[in-house]
């Protein structure tokens, strides 16, 4: 215990130091953040973008976590001046350096448990030197809950969803899968100027993956609205399995149909690629024989080269408007972007 505070004590005089006092990445005063593999200090925003590269850079808290003898070594061996000059020795004089407050937006948001129903108020910053959306929970000091890159981010109105006129759901890809974040404000422009926050820094990111393309060409990607969501019973790959009742989402834009176990799920359960009919898509109307437990008849059949998938709607109308959506998607043929959208959606991953 008395080394540990012994460590604690050298950390602190090393982030007061005139080379550490000021954050390695933006220059914010006072970081209380290191990376242990760079031998840097850093403020508490630029220690979430450090998380999202754990091969290269490890955070811990100089306050809160552990610290071994031979990591303060580490530290007192090198520092924000060392480090600057080793690693930043050929950058170019005119790039960008970040700074405390490159920030679109930061405020309260009341966020959906990932696991229940509660809404507790969150703190959310949207920042545009790296790109990311953070929230925290109550103690900021521990750094973000979640860092999110604005790469795949989508922001939908979601008022009747989420039970509040002023709803909004984030949506976002993590680990080959769908997350929804869930959020409302109490007051109803404070929730547009989110939505229009989001839709900004996704220009911003947009511009700079695809320089040469035209604001016509990038306004269809920074936000959109589903082609359709709703209920539908689905059964699994033999078609003898049990119907099971499922909320499922379709985005024309990436050609994915999502379901999940209900509407207000954080995390997709499966997906299916929709492809093109000259690459063996198709879609229908029909009962097939011998289905079981199914309460709806009306029947939507999806066909591609891995699967035939079989869904039920409750109405003659759910059933129309889901083979109309789909066949809008199959309709349309492939755009290059869409090849990778395919590999990394697990085909057979809906049962």
């Amino acid at each position: 215990m008395a080394n540990r505070e012994k460590n604690k004590k050298t950390l602190l005089e090393l982030a007061k130091l005139s080379q550490n006092c000021c954050c390695a990445d933006c220059g914010a005063t006072d970081p209380d953040w290191a990376s242990c593999t760079l031998g840097i200090f850093v403020c508490l925003n630029c220690s979430g973008t450090h998380r999202n590269l754990p091969s290269v850079s490890r955070i811990k808290s100089i306050r809160l976590d552990f610290w071994d003898d031979e990591l303060v070594q580490f530290m007192k061996s090198n520092g924000n001046r060392a480090a600057k000059n080793f690693y930043e020795k050929f950058v170019p004089v005119f790039y960008y350096q970040p700074q405390p407050d490159d920030y679109v937006y930061e405020g309260m948001l009341w966020k959906k448990g990932k696991d229940n129903g509660q809404f507790l108020e969150r703190k959310f910053v949207l920042s545009v030197h790296d790109f990311t959306l953070k929230y925290y929970k109550e103690d900021e000091s521990k750094g973000p809950k979640a860092t999110i890159s604005v790469k795949d981010l989508n922001a939908t109105f979601q008022p009747e969803k989420i039970g509040h006129a002023h709803g909004l759901q984030i949506t976002y890809c993590v680990d080959n899968h769908t997350r929804n974040l869930f959020v409302y404000h109490k007051n109803g422009q404070e929730i547009v100027n989110w939505f229009n926050a989001i839709r900004a820094i996704r220009l911003a990111y947009l511009k700079t993956a695809f320089p040469t393309a035209s604001n016509e060409e990038l306004i269809p990607w920074i936000t959109r609205n589903y082609l359709k969501e709703g209920y539908m019973e689905k059964t699994g790959p033999l078609q003898r399995e049990p119907f099971k009742k499922r909320w499922f989402i379709l985005d024309s834009l990436d050609r994915k149909l999502l379901y999940f176990k209900t509407q207000l799920d954080a995390i997709e359960l499966g997906v299916v690629f929709i492809g093109p009919e000259n690459h063996g898509y198709s879609v229908r109307e029909c009962v097939p024989k011998g289905t079981r437990g199914n309460k709806w008849k009306c029947g939507v059949i999806v066909e591609t080269p891995d699967r035939q998938f079989v869904f039920m709607c409750e109405q003659e109308r759910d059933q129309r408007e889901w083979v109309e959506a789909l066949k809008t998607i199959i309709s349309k043929p492939m755009m290059p972007q869409d090849y990778t959208s395919k590999i990394i959606t697990p085909l057979n991953q809906m049962c």
